[in-house]
C-alpha cells in the first residue's frame, strides 16, 4: 500500500501496455486501481490518473467504446475535484473526443473539439502547444466526418502557425504538413 509501489505498479502496466501489451496494462491498471481506491480513494489525482490511463489501454486493446464510457466517468468526477479549467480536465475531454471518433462517431469528436478548442483558447492561448494540438485533432476528425476541404482549410490554418511557433523542422510541423497532403488528395478525390 505504500505510494511509492503504488507508483511503481502504474509504471510497470505503462510499460507493458507500451512493450505492445495493451490488453495486459489494462488489467494491471485495473488492479492498481482497486487498490488506490482504497488506499487513496476516489477523489486523489493518483486514482484520477490511473482511471485515464486504463480508459486508454482500453480503447487501445480494441474497446473504443469502452474507452469512451469511461472517460465520460472521469471527466464528470475531474469536474467535481478539479474544475473545468485544470490541464487533467483538459486532457480528459481531448481523450474523450478522440476515443468518441474511434468508437464511430465523428461528428460527435468534432462538436466536442470544437468545444475544447473554444476553452483551451481561452485557457492557454492560441499558440499553446495543446491548443495546437486540439486544432490539428479537429482538422483530423472534420476530415473524417466527410468534410475533406474543411480539413484542408484548418490544416492550412495550422501550418501557417505551426511554422511560426515551431519552425519548419519541428516534428509537430512536418506531421502538419503531411497531414495537410494526405487532406487535399483526399479533397481531391483520392483515396
Amino acid at each position: 500500500d505504500h505510494r511509492d509501489t503504488l507508483t511503481t505498479r502504474s509504471e510497470l502496466a505503462s510499460w507493458r501496455g507500451q512493450a505492445g501489451d495493451p490488453a495486459g496494462a489494462g488489467a494491471a491498471f485495473e488492479q492498481l486501481l482497486a487498490d488506490q481506491l482504497r488506499v487513496l480513494g476516489p477523489d486523489h489525482r493518483d486514482t484520477l490518473t490511473t482511471r485515464s490511463e486504463l480508459a486508454s489501454w482500453r480503447g487501445q486493446a480494441g474497446d473504443p467504446a469502452g474507452a469512451v464510457a469511461a472517460y465520460e466517468q472521469l471527466l464528470a468526477d475531474q469536474l467535481r475535484v478539479l474544475g473545468p479549467d485544470h490541464p487533467n480536465t483538459l486532457t480528459a475531454r481531448n481523450n474523450l473526443a478522440n476515443w468518441r471518433g474511434q468508437a464511430g462517431d465523428p461528428a460527435g469528436a468534432v462538436a466536442a473539439f470544437e468545444q475544447l478548442l473554444d476553452d483551451r483558447l481561452r485557457v492557454l492561448g492560441p499558440d499553446h502547444p495543446n491548443t495546437l494540438t486540439t486544432r490539428n485533432n479537429l482538422a483530423y476528425w472534420r476530415g473524417r466526418a466527410g468534410d475533406p476541404a474543411g480539413a484542408v482549410a484548418a490544416f492550412e490554418q495550422l501550418l501557417d502557425d505551426r511554422l511560426r511557433v515551431l519552425g519548419p523542422v519541428h516534428p509537430n510541423t512536418l506531421n502538419t504538413r503531411n497531414n495537410l497532403a494526405y487532406w487535399r488528395g483526399r479533397a481531391l478525390g483520392g483515396t
